[in-house]
């Protein structure tokens, strides 16, 4: 088990040299850093938290900058344990770079779905609506609220509510490219949350052990033309009177 932090920038498309269209998400990885290690003697479980995302001291506040002050580092605007891991592999203060992942591998991506605010039943439980016409009066109600022998709404009642804004995990999606010069992981797939939202990418659970061969991604970078110059050699020609 392995993860990282990292920021998710928005949706894009990459082509293979086959062809075929894959569609990613980006993902900006800064260097994380690690601020804390958990043990099972002192906390009772095993896990490493992570920190990303540089902020001003003027932002912080003194137990944050204490707790960033023991790993050598500023203080972050992002925090996350992730457990499951080898403590012994890492150190207080230890950098952790996009390079942990490669392409191919098979991960876990959670995050904070976008809010959408107070919702219908159609729209928050896919429920279907009522007749339009006919006088019917019964569109996108709720229905039925209760049964005769209780006399009240049972527990667990799907009903109008807030909607969003809840963590979430989408599992078993493949790295497509890892790009280290510009801190960037390319995900297959979408990744729950708005832009600019933080995310955590760990090891997939269900599928720790598979890893699927890399793609070969066309590039579109510009090549580098050599131009040869040749060596023009002037005779001069004399003339003699």
């Amino acid at each position: 088990m392995k993860g990282i932090l990292g920021k998710k920038i928005g949706m894009t498309q990459v082509f293979t040299k086959e062809g075929k269209l894959i569609p990613v998400t980006v993902i900006e990885v800064e260097p994380n850093v690690v601020t804390q290690i958990k043990t099972v003697e002192k906390d009772g479980y095993e896990a490493i938290q992570l920190a990303t995302d540089t902020i001003r001291e003027k932002l912080s506040n003194k137990p944050q900058m204490g707790h960033t002050n023991k790993a050598n580092t500023t203080p972050k605007r992002f925090l996350k344990e992730i457990r499951g891991v080898n403590v012994n592999d890492y150190t207080l203060g230890q950098t952790i770079n996009v390079d942990v992942f490669e392409a191919g591998e098979m991960v876990d991506v959670t995050g904070t779905s976008k809010g959408k605010g107070f919702q219908g039943v159609i729209k928050r439980h896919n429920q279907t609506r009522g007749p339009m016409g006919h006088g019917s009066q019964y569109h996108r109600g709720v229905g039925s609220l209760g049964t005769l022998l209780p006399m009240h709404v049972l527990k667990g009642k799907k009903m109008p509510g807030q909607m969003g804004n809840v963590q979430r995990t989408v599992q078993n999606l493949e790295v497509v490219s890892v790009d280290t010069e510009n801190n960037v992981i390319l995900v297959k797939g979408n990744v729950p949350g708005p832009k600019k939202s933080f995310v955590m990418i760990r090891t997939a659970v269900k599928k720790a052990n598979t890893k699927k061969t890399a793609a070969d991604l066309v590039t579109y970078e510009t090549p580098v033309v050599v131009e040869e110059v040749a060596e023009q050699t002037t005779t001069e020609e004399t003339t003699v009177e």
